[in-house]
Formats: structure tokens, C-alpha cells, sequence
């Protein structure tokens, strides 16, 4: 029997996989993040682990863990909490969750976009707040998504969602991307392939999409906001790295470009306090994959992972 550790609170039918192939599974029952050295000493013994993006696992938790760990199975379809390199060097195979919660961000991504042009938030800020407004002709005036340019940085699953939904507004799509996308799917959405810089100078919404490393770290900063039109929306279901907020601040109070909508933040949970004070910011917290079909689907493929790699098979989706 091997020792499956659950490091945060996961939906019952992924604990529900584990029990049932006999595994002694410890979970972490509570909403709440349990600290670091609960964490350090929940993992002794660990033959498997299914962790949160909110957990750090590197060195110290793998050796905290033991030579025993087989498998470390994020409940995440981003991976940059996980130490892959240090994983491998320990022989310790890496998973993450891909696929089942693309539908979910693209969504948000959709409703962002939406939020940010059409200035819902801050329409229902006013609402709340009771302050008194009159219908007007020129009143919250926002923009249209017909016939306008989507920019999508990373044309992977979600993007690609994100891109169809984009489409059925009425949308024209242009892409940057590490590699081609597929002719099929390019033909599909009527996207073209560009670089950076044209990304920038033609987008009227940017969306990303694209995984957080050192070399998308600060993706977009200054350079690249005076680069985008005054009247150009940036939508982040990403990474908050990505994106160095304190030169959004800048760029969406000076007005270099018109507003933004972001699910995911530099310093999360944290949130850039310059970023509050922006009526033409849309904020919201973490929620892309937040339906209770996906976080259970996330969740059971996880289990999958643990499963198979226990088992001495290959797991569904390893990172590498």
C-alpha cells in the first residue's frame, strides 16, 4: 500500500480514485493554505503527491518527502510552483492537469474581454455603491467587439477556445505563438500568424495564454504597452508574471491603453494596490477554472496521474 499526500483540499471524487485502488491517502481538509512547515512535515513519507499551484515544490519539500516519492501529480494545468528539474533528478515523475479546464478560462477569458470594453464593472460599481446616475447617450460609453482585432499570445487549447468564442463576436483573430498553429486550426478561426510587434500595434483586445517562464516573465511592460493603441483592452488568464503590473498601473492611468481584465496577479494573492484605484481595471480573483465540473475534473485526473505512476505505467498527461 502506498502513501498518497493530498496538500491541499481537492473535490471527493479524485480522493474517491485514490481509496479505491487501496492507497493510504492523507488529505488536507481545510480552505485554508496550511503552512510550510505543515506542509514539510505532512509530505514525510510520501510515495505520491497531489499539490495545489499554491504549494512550492522544490528541492526542500522533494527531500522533505523521501527517496521513496514516485510522483508529484498538480492539480494545475500551469506548473511554474513545481520544480521540474529537481523532480527528474530524483526520478520523480512530474503531472499536471491539461485539457479538462480549457473551456472554463476560455469563458473567463470571454467575460474579461467583455467586462474590460464594455465597462460592466464599472457599471455595477455604481450600482452598489448607490451613486446616482442617469441614462445618457454618452453615458459609460464602451466598445464594440465587432469587426475588431483579437490578439492572442500562445495559441495553445485555451487560446484557441478563447479565440472561437472571440470569433462568434464577430472578431478577427491574429495570433503570436512559439510555433504554427495547426493549417486546420488557422483556417478554422481565420487567424494568421504574426510577430510580436504587430501583435501590439494591431490588437484591440490582447489575451494571453502563453505558460509563465524566465522567458515570458514581464511579457508585457512599458515598451510593449506604448507599442499597443490608446484604445487597446489587455485580458490575462495566465500567469500574473507575465505582465509587470506596476507599468499597467501606469499605462492605464495615463491612458497609453483603455483598460484591462485580469484573473491572475504578479504577487498573488496580493494584488498591485495601484491596480484598485483603476475604474478601468477589471480584477478578479483566480477564478478561471472555477465550475465545479472542471475543479472535479482536475481533480480526478490528478488521481489518474498518482494511479498510474503507482502502478508502474505511464501517466495521462506528464509534464515532460
Amino acid at each position: 500500500m502506498s502513501r498518497v499526500v493530498v496538500t491541499g483540499k481537492i473535490p471527493k471524487p479524485g480522493l474517491d480514485i485514490l481509496r479505491r485502488d487501496g492507497h493510504e491517502v492523507v488529505a488536507w481538509d481545510s480552505e485554508d493554505q496550511q503552512s510550510r512547515e505543515q506542509l514539510l512535515e505532512q509530505v514525510r513519507g510520501a510515495d505520491a503527491l497531489v499539490t495545489l499551484l499554491t504549494e512550492k515544490v522544490d528541492a526542500e519539500l522533494l527531500d522533505a518527502a523521501g527517496e521513496q516519492l514516485k510522483v508529484v501529480a498538480n492539480v494545475a494545468v500551469g506548473y511554474n510552483n513545481i520544480d521540474v528539474d529537481a523532480c527528474s533528478a530524483r526520478g520523480v515523475v512530474a503531472t499536471n492537469t491539461p485539457g479538462v479546464l480549457t473551456d472554463a478560462t476560455a469563458d473567463i477569458a470571454m467575460a474579461l474581454i467583455l467586462m474590460s470594453t464594455r465597462r460592466l464593472g464599472e457599471g455595477e460599481r455604481i450600482i452598489r455603491s448607490q451613486t446616482p446616475w442617469q441614462w445618457g447617450m454618452f453615458y459609460l460609453l464602451g466598445s464594440g467587439l465587432q469587426h475588431k482585432t483579437l490578439g492572442v499570445v500562445g495559441l495553445g487549447g485555451i487560446g484557441a477556445a478563447t479565440a472561437r468564442r472571440a470569433k462568434a463576436f464577430g472578431m478577427n483573430i491574429i495570433y503570436s505563438s512559439r510555433s504554427q498553429a495547426p493549417r486546420e486550426l488557422e483556417s478554422e478561426l481565420g487567424a494568421h500568424r504574426v510577430d510580436m510587434d504587430t501583435l501590439l500595434a494591431e490588437s484591440d483586445v490582447l489575451s494571453l495564454h502563453c505558460p509563465y517562464s524566465p522567458s515570458t516573465h514581464h511579457l508585457l511592460s512599458t515598451e510593449q504597452f506604448a507599442a499597443m493603441k490608446n484604445t487597446a483592452h489587455v485580458v490575462n488568464t495566465a500567469r500574473g508574471p507575465v505582465i509587470d503590473e506596476a507599468a499597467l498601473v501606469e499605462a492605464l492611468k495615463s491612458g497609453e491603453i483603455a483598460g484591462a481584465g485580469l484573473d491572475v496577479f504578479e504577487d498573488e494573492p496580493a494584488v498591485h494596490p495601484g491596480l484598485l484605484e483603476c475604474e478601468n481595471a477589471v480584477l478578479l480573483p483566480h477564478l478561471g477554472s472555477a465550475t465545479v465540473e472542471t475543479r472535479t475534473a482536475m481533480a480526478t485526473l490528478a488521481a489518474d496521474n498518482v494511479v498510474a505512476v503507482l502502478a508502474g505505467g505511464e501517466p495521462p498527461t506528464p509534464i515532460r
